[in-house]
């Protein structure tokens, strides 16, 4: 893993999950398949590996470019400006 410009300005702690899942899922009625943390609002999204895509969605309506996983014994972040595991 390594640094990225998008990293400093992170809130630090970082936000606090606003929903404990997918609200998009839960309110298409699917199942998402890996859970994503945004690091700069606390929003929750599905991987894109599920069907809708809902972490990534949430990068092109925001530009929040950095989230980690949210599945249980995971910390890995991503940055989706620099497409790298940072």
């Amino acid at each position: 893993m390594s640094e990225c410009q998008h990293l400093p300005g992170l809130p630090r702690p970082e936000p606090a999950a606003v929903h404990p899942t997918c609200p998009e899922c839960e309110a298409a009625g699917s199942h998402p398949v890996q859970l994503r943390l945004c690091l700069v609002c606390g929003h929750v999204g599905c991987c894109d590996s599920s069907p809708y895509r809902h972490a990534t969605d949430h990068f092109r309506e925001t530009g929040h470019a950095v989230m980690r996983s949210y599945e249980p014994g995971q910390s890995w972040r991503w940055c989706y400006v620099d497409q790298r595991l940072v």
